[in-house]
């Protein structure tokens, strides 16, 4: 399986989303500029200028449209996907963190992050149909837990959303009235922050990773642990497929924390795991330091992953892949 390395930021990547038809890759990093590949082949298509700090997430509209971007920069901007330009800056008064559409485009929620005196927030933006319509109306603000949001998405049918972050709790909120429904208890929820959370493909449960070297699959209605899978260093990414019951992790120690003698240092791979029976089937090497963002392409046929390098390397999968037997 030989990687595509696409080389078009600068700093660390932060974030990956294919778009539904699973033929472009969008990647988030910290040098202000997000960008748009081609995801059979890893042709870098465009870049988004117009940020002024790193960009730690984005989403995709259902038709490819429109992007959404949350910076450092205490703004969430609207792209037009084809031209480049951005046609819309909701602006904070923190840094941005997560965004997210909600199923028909036509709410996003963007969280804040805690800074000068502001607790970490959830706002429920309205997304105009016409973006000469849009303007910064909340149509909810809902005030977060101590501590960061590192990630919020919508529920089935939009009625709610799912929260976790720095605290390790992931909460589940009522979408229309702002009010808490759910909450992880501390017997089965992570012990450190949650860097990471994604959705299978119906929606019926999630997967969270965290810095405590695990990640945990989740009944989305109930928040019931369904399964647990353990790593040997931190879980920054994770990803799932929707083909096979596979998921996937990614991770590493900081640099900062890996000594000249630890001797798997550079050994920075995603790894698969089976999503059923918990067991860890595969890795795939190749970064050169912790891998920040995975992303699987809908099609369940490749994937990508962006790492502290600066590099995206698109996975397309040998047929052998789809005849794994444990």
């Amino acid at each position: 399986m030989r990687p595509i390395l696409m080389k078009g930021h600068e700093r660390p990547l932060t974030f990956l989303m294919y778009n539904r038809e699973g033929d472009l890759l969008f990647s988030c990093a910290k040098d202000h500029d997000p960008a748009v590949w081609s995801a059979d082949n890893g042709e870098r298509l465009g870049t988004y200028r117009g940020h002024n700090g790193a960009v730690w997430s984005c989403d995709i509209s259902r038709d490819s449209s429109m992007l959404i971007t949350g910076s450092a920069d205490q703004s969430a901007k609207l792209w037009n996907v084809k031209s480049g330009t951005p046609f819309y800056t909701f602006n904070f008064d923190s840094p941005t963190r997560s965004v997210d559409f909600a199923l028909g485009d036509k709410l996003a929620v963007i969280t804040t992050d805690p800074f000068m005196g502001h607790t970490s927030a959830i706002h429920i933006k309205q997304i105009a149909r016409n973006p000469e319509d849009q303007t910064a109306k909340s149509v909810l603000t809902i005030t977060g837990p101590v501590g960061r949001i590192n990630r919020a998405v919508w529920g089935p049918l939009n009625r709610t959303i799912i929260s976790a972050g720095e605290d390790t709790i992931i909460r589940i909120w009522d979408s229309e009235t702002g009010k808490l429904v759910n909450d992880s208890g501390k017997e089965d929820g992570h012990k450190k922050p949650i860097t990471s959370l994604v959705k299978s493909a119906d929606g019926s449960h999630f997967l969270t990773g965290s810095l405590d070297k695990s990640a945990k699959l989740w009944d989305t209605r109930t928040l019931k642990l369904i399964k647990t899978y353990g790593t040997e260093r931190p879980v920054n990414a994770v990803a799932m497929s929707p083909l096979l019951d596979h998921v996937v992790l990614g991770g590493g120690q900081d640099a900062s924390s890996v000594t000249t003698t630890d001797h798997r240092a550079g050994k920075f791979e995603a790894k698969f795991y089976d999503k059923i029976l918990t067991e860890e089937i595969g890795g795939v090497k190749g970064h050169f330091g912790p891998i920040n963002a995975l992303a699987f392409n809908p099609d369940g046929r490749s994937f990508a992953s962006g790492g502290e390098d600066g590099y995206v390397r698109l996975h397309h999968f040998d047929p052998d892949y789809f005849n794994i037997n444990l």
